[in-house]
């Protein structure tokens, strides 16, 4: 695991743009698996940048997200669809067929958690993965017990899951229970992953992270046992980890 130390979330915006720049301008295929919430948002907006100023194009990326909430429509305008349209998408030149999220909305879910995978497993599986890391060591919506062998799955979203994300909605009980989420399996099977993280409430999780045991207590501990993980962090989400000098800056 490469961890990468930054200033702030401006700094670890930019710095992970860069980094999928180099991948997008490099290849003439790539599948990105993305993300969405706060984390990734400044991500999204340095990618706009660099697509208005450099026209770089997209046309050859393809895209998996890692979940999406059960019940909302893709227009709704707290669905992780409806967010990936208006803070990237729609500003790029990617084509929509080259973009997948699951359905919140499908008439069989578990039909739509197997035909998520085979989509992915059809595409050639994903390239570069781009996850958060909740409070609690959720990835995705991979909540802490959730088998390391999972494929795409639905799960019950925690009260502290729940509750941080009542923000974007007018309360918590508009926070929809249930999600579609990528597994833990799913993600791992992807060739790189790039974990980002950002303040004060991202500290325990880093830390336990970086120190703790692997344990499905904890999901993303797995991340440990994979082949190619780089972390870009800030310095406050940092503050509590102490092998400080092992990062690679």
């Amino acid at each position: 695991m490469k961890l990468i130390e930054v200033k702030d979330y401006q700094e670890m915006s930019q710095v992970a743009a860069d980094y999928l720049l180099s991948k997008i301008k490099g290849s003439d295929k790539l599948t990105l698996g993305l993300a969405t919430g706060g984390t990734p948002q400044g991500l999204y907006e340095a990618l706009i940048h660099d697509h208005q100023e450099s026209m770089t194009s997209y046309q050859h990326v393809s895209t998996f997200n890692l979940d999406e909430y059960i019940g909302l429509s893709g227009k709704h305008p707290n669905s992780y669809c409806h967010y990936m349209n208006e803070n990237l998408f729609k500003h790029i030149d990617i084509g929509s067929e080259n973009t997948h999220i699951p359905s919140g909305k499908a008439t069989d879910l578990e039909q739509e958690c197997k035909a998520y995978d085979e989509k992915i497993r059809l595409n050639g599986g994903i390239d570069l993965q781009v996850l958060g890391i909740g409070s609690n060591g959720h990835i995705g919506f991979n909540e802490p017990g959730t088998s390391f062998e999972s494929s795409t799955h639905i799960v019950k979203l925690t009260p502290s899951t729940r509750e941080a994300n009542a923000r974007y909605f007018d309360s918590i009980d508009e926070v929809p229970t249930h999600a579609i989420t990528m597994g833990i399996a799913s993600i791992m099977k992807s060739k790189e992953i790039l974990l980002l993280a950002s303040g004060q409430s991202k500290q325990e999780a880093l830390k336990k992270l970086v120190q703790g045991d692997i344990s499905e207590n904890f999901p993303a501990s797995i991340l440990n046992r994979h082949d190619k993980v780089t972390v870009i962090a800030d310095e406050e989400a940092l503050a509590k980890v102490k092998e400080l000098e092992v990062l690679n800056k």
